[in-house]
C-alpha cells in the first residue's frame, strides 16, 4: 500500500480566506458568529450565523464563469486554486481525481429557483439552475479548471462529508487507483430556507455556539470550503514537496440507529477502526479534534466516545465555536487545526467554552492555545443518519 501525504491546502471560511488567516483565527480562538444580515432575516427566530465576510466573487472569476457558479462552487474552486498553488506544482499530475464533499449542494441556486417560481410567480429559472444546483458541480468545476481526468465525484453524507471526501481520496491514492486527488468539503447555506429548515429542527442557538460548554444550547450555522492535494508519499519526497502532514488512516461506518441522535457505541467504534488502520495505539495519540457541535446531545455522546477509547486521557477541542458549523465543509475546514498542531503551532482552544460541562469530562483545551508536540492525530465527523468519518493523521 502506498503511503499518502498532504502537500497542499487551501480555504475560504468565515475565519479568512487563507490558510494562514484560519489558523491564526483557530489558535486565538477569536469567534466568527455574528447577527445575520440576509434577505427576510426579520422572519427567523435565529438571526445570528457566521458568514463568509467580505468575499468578492468578482474578484475571483469572470462574469461569464459566475452564471454557472453557485456560492458554494465559488468557495470550492477558490480553495483548490489555493491548495495547488500550495502543493508546488504548475499542473496537476495525470490521472489526478476529485472529491468534494457538501451536505447542500447549490442551496443558494435552489432557493433562487424556488422564491422565482412560488413566491414571485415566475414561469421560468435561470437556464443554468441545475448545473449550478447539482451536488458533483463544485467537484466537476475543480476537475475542468485543473483538468483532473481520474475519480471525479461528490459524497453528500450530511456534517461527515467532507471527511468521507478526503478519506475516499486516500484510499483511491494508497490502493493505486490515482496518483493525486483534490479533496474536501463546501457548503453555503446561510440562506432565508436553509435557516428555517434547521430551526425546525430546534437545534440552533439563539447567541452562540459553545462546544462542550455546562451552558451550551445548539449549534451555529456557518459556511465556507476547504480543498486539500494529496498525492503519493515517494512522489512528493521525489519532486521535493513540503508535506503538510501523512494521512496514516481512515475509517467509516454507521450507527444504523437513529436519523438525529448520536451513538457513543459508533462514534467510539469508528474511533478505534481508524486507529487500526493507521497502525496507531491510543497511546500514540496527542490530540482529538471533536466534531464538537454545541449541542447537549452530540457533546455527551462524543466525550464519553472519547473517554472509551483514551482511558488515559488524550487532549480535545472544537473548532465550531470559532466558525460555526460549516455542515459538508465541517471536517475540511476543521482538518487544518490538525494541520497546525502536527507543524507544532499548538491546540486549538474550544473557542466559547468557559465553563466546561462536567459531565464531558474531557481533557478540553480552552482559553488559549496549548504547546505540545505530538506526532499523530484524530479528526472526528459524526453525522445526521449515523454516519460516521475518522480521519487519523501523523507529522509528514
Amino acid at each position: 500500500m502506498r503511503r499518502v501525504v498532504i502537500t497542499g491546502a487551501g480555504t475560504v471560511n468565515p475565519l479568512g480566506h487563507t490558510v494562514s488567516e484560519t489558523i491564526t483565527g483557530l489558535l486565538s480562538g477569536r469567534s466568527a458568529i455574528g447577527r445575520l444580515d440576509i434577505p427576510d432575516a426579520g422572519r427567523l427566530s435565529v438571526r445570528i450565523g457566521a458568514p463568509v465576510a467580505g468575499f468578492d466573487a468578482a474578484r475571483h472569476f469572470q462574469p461569464r464563469d459566475l452564471t454557472l457558479l453557485d456560492r458554494a462552487t465559488q468557495f470550492a474552486l477558490v480553495s483548490a486554486r489555493q491548495a495547488v498553488a500550495a502543493s508546488g506544482l504548475t499542473t496537476v499530475l495525470p490521472g489526478t481525481g476529485v472529491i468534494i464533499g457538501t451536505a447542500g449542494g447549490g442551496h443558494e441556486t435552489a432557493e433562487a429557483a424556488y422564491r422565482a417560481v412560488f413566491a414571485e410567480g415566475r414561469d421560468r429559472v435561470h437556464p443554468f439552475t441545475v448545473p449550478r444546483l447539482m451536488m458533483n458541480a463544485p467537484a466537476s468545476r475543480i476537475g475542468i479548471e485543473f483538468g483532473c481526468k481520474g475519480p471525479t465525484f461528490a459524497v453528500s453524507s450530511a456534517c461527515a462529508s467532507a471527511n468521507h471526501a478526503i478519506g475516499l481520496a486516500f484510499q483511491l491514492i494508497r490502493f493505486g487507483a490515482a496518483p493525486a486527488m483534490l479533496a474536501g468539503g463546501t457548503d453555503a447555506m446561510l440562506t432565508f430556507g436553509g435557516l428555517k429548515a434547521w430551526e425546525g429542527l430546534r437545534v440552533l442557538s439563539p447567541d452562540g455556539c459553545r462546544p462542550f460548554d455546562r451552558a451550551r444550547n445548539g449549534l451555529v450555522m456557518g459556511e465556507g470550503a476547504a480543498v486539500f492535494f494529496m498525492e503519493e508519499r515517494e512522489a512528493a519526497l521525489a519532486r521535493g514537496a513540503t508535506v503538510l502532514a501523512e494521512m496514516a488512516g481512515f475509517s467509516m461506518g454507521a450507527d444504523a440507529a437513529d436519523m438525529v441522535l448520536p451513538s457513543v457505541a459508533g462514534a467510539e467504534a469508528a474511533m478505534r477502526r481508524a486507529l487500526a488502520d493507521a497502525g496507531l495505539s491510543p497511546g500514540e495519540i496527542g490530540y482529538v479534534k471533536a466534531h464538537g457541535t454545541g449541542t447537549r446531545a452530540n457533546d455527551r455522546a462524543e466525550a464519553e466516545a472519547i473517554r472509551a477509547v483514551f482511558p488515559g486521557g488524550v487532549a480535545v477541542s472544537s473548532t465550531k465555536g470559532a466558525h460555526g458549523h460549516l455542515m459538508g465543509a465541517a471536517g475540511a475546514v476543521e482538518l487544518l487545526a490538525c494541520l497546525a498542531v502536527l507543524r507544532g503551532d499548538g491546540i486549538a482552544p474550544t473557542a466559547g467554552c468557559d465553563d466546561p460541562d462536567p459531565d464531558c469530562d474531557i481533557d478540553l483545551v480552552q482559553g488559549a492555545p496549548r504547546a505540545v508536540e505530538i506526532s499523530a492525530c484524530l479528526a472526528n465527523a459524526f453525522a445526521f443518519g449515523g454516519l460516521n468519518a475518522v480521519l487519523a493523521l501523523r507529522r509528514g
